[in-house]
């Protein structure tokens, strides 16, 4: 197809949805700049729409012009991902589903929730407060569910209540033929034919345009307990982290921060905690149970040169040392002025961990670059921040000989190069080393279900 008809199919299909969408779809100039960034370092590539959809069937007929037109469609929530997820590397539209936040059915009996996808984590867990129960999955970030949906999230309390993948029992789809699908259903198991359900969770929008999910709920527990734990040394913090997961205590959630990110979080959240390694912990359950599982941990701890823990049980303080958790991103940030973050993150077995870590750390002690490092470390999973200038060679160069390092050592250990950020654009080059002739397999799906690539092309594939 030659450049000139390409255009012309454009031009043609940005006519149609300007008609079928009116002031809802636009091409004005800081809203497509706003649509072509995540919060990673990527640079920005703008589309050349946005449309803002507010039904399944919306959705479907935006579809159906786009394909006509071989036009790319890039779906958009929050903008909160990190591996460029969302930028339109190929131009298209950006298709905005955040008017679609209409929670559609709570059915507490059965501990599941049906909502549409542009609702909100923390607005979804504010409707589900009056009810005694919660949805756990928390990324830290306030992320649409429909994108936490498309990027298999995790976060915090995947140690206990798993990812995504696990609490995501039905979804509605569009696919790329304008056909809606709808997978799954509300029976917790199932063994009618393929799981398209887990096929699309995950699949960064390059496979269908998630419109509704139904997911898994449970009860709020009725006491927790917070804690703050300091160490010596990040060896001892990590094997404190692999003897509590091996001896089989019910941990909610359990984080490590380094003293770098440490010093940044006391100086964002107005903290005044020891500049050493430290792992945040909670529990979660009856009072007895988080009493008696604190003092297992801290026996743990106590064993491996812990420090004095400080212990929260009232909301408002836990509430304040999660914040400052989930803020180390920014904190970075804001420790560093001018400088981008890129954060990477790997996931390897728990026995591996502190093997992880620690390479990490000696591959930083030779580097010029500062970077924190924090971790979901309950299930293997960390993240590194690499603070650094893109527009500078010099950084950009070591930013991704360090990311690389990280990348390589987590393989060689029997990880994978992604626990919970997804591929993205910045970790393609990965995929055919994790994944081997499973990415050929990956191709044939994309290609039955997206032949003419029109669902957020040149992420998880260069192609």
């Amino acid at each position: 197809m030659s450049k000139a008809v390409r255009i012309e199919g454009r031009d043609a299909a940005l006519s149609e949805l300007a008609t079928l969408l009116g002031d809802r779809f636009t091409t004005a100039s800081a809203i497509r700049e706003a649509h072509g960034r995540d919060e990673s370092w990527h640079p920005v590539a703008m589309p050349d729409a946005v449309a803002f959809a507010e039904t399944t069937e919306e959705v479907a007929a935006i579809i159906r012009i786009c394909a006509a037109h071989d036009l790319p469609v890039i779906a958009f929530g929050a903008g909160t991902s990190l591996e460029g997820h969302v930028s339109a590397v190929h131009g298209g539209l950006s298709l905005d589903l955040t008017r679609m936040d209409r929670i559609l059915e709570v059915n507490a009996e059965d501990l599941d929730v049906r909502v549409e996808a542009g609702v909100m984590r923390k607005a979804l867990n504010e409707h589900l407060r009056d009810t005694g129960l919660f949805f756990p999955i928390d990324p830290g970030a306030n992320a649409t569910l429909g994108g936490m949906v498309a990027t298999r999230a995790s976060g915090t309390n995947a140690v206990r209540y798993g990812t995504m993948r696990e609490n995501v029992l039905a979804l509605t789809a569009v696919m790329a033929d304008g056909s809606i699908v709808h997978t799954g259903t509300r029976a917790r198991k199932s063994s009618a034919g393929y799981d398209l359900t887990r096929l699309l969770v995950g699949s960064e929008g390059t496979l269908g345009i998630v419109t509704e999910a139904t997911l898994r709920l449970y009860g709020i527990p009725e006491a927790v307990r917070s804690g703050v734990v300091p160490f010596e040394s990040i060896e001892s913090a990590v094997d404190v982290v692999i003897e509590t997961i091996q001896s089989g205590l019910p941990i909610a959630r359990i984080e490590i921060l380094d003293p770098l990110s440490i010093r940044a979080c006391n100086a964002y959240s107005k903290l005044t905690l020891a500049e050493v390694p430290t792992l945040f912990v909670e529990f979660h359950g009856t009072e007895a149970s988080v009493a008696e599982q604190a003092e297992r941990f801290a026996a743990i701890a106590s064993e491996h040169g812990a420090g004095s823990a400080e212990w929260a049980s009232k909301a408002e303080d836990r509430t304040r040392l999660w914040e400052a958790r989930h803020n180390a991103y920014y904190a970075a940030l804001a420790f560093a002025p001018g400088k981008k973050g890129m954060v990477t993150d790997v996931c390897v077995p728990i026995s591996r961990l502190a093997e992880a870590i620690s390479g990490t750390l000696a591959d930083l002690e030779t580097s010029f670059l500062q970077a924190p490092i924090v971790g979901h470390v309950g299930d293997g999973n960390f993240h590194m921040l690499l603070l650094m200038d893109p527009s500078d060679p010099k950084d950009l160069g070591e930013a991704t000989r360090l990311h690389d390092l990280m990348v390589a050592r987590a393989l060689s250990l029997g990880g994978t190069c992604t626990g919970e950020h997804g591929i993205g654009e910045g970790k393609i080059k990965f995929l055919e080393t994790e994944h081997g002739a499973g990415v050929g397999v990956m191709r044939a799906i994309k290609q039955a279900l997206d032949p003419k690539n029109i669902f957020n092309p040149g992420k998880i594939f260069s192609a």
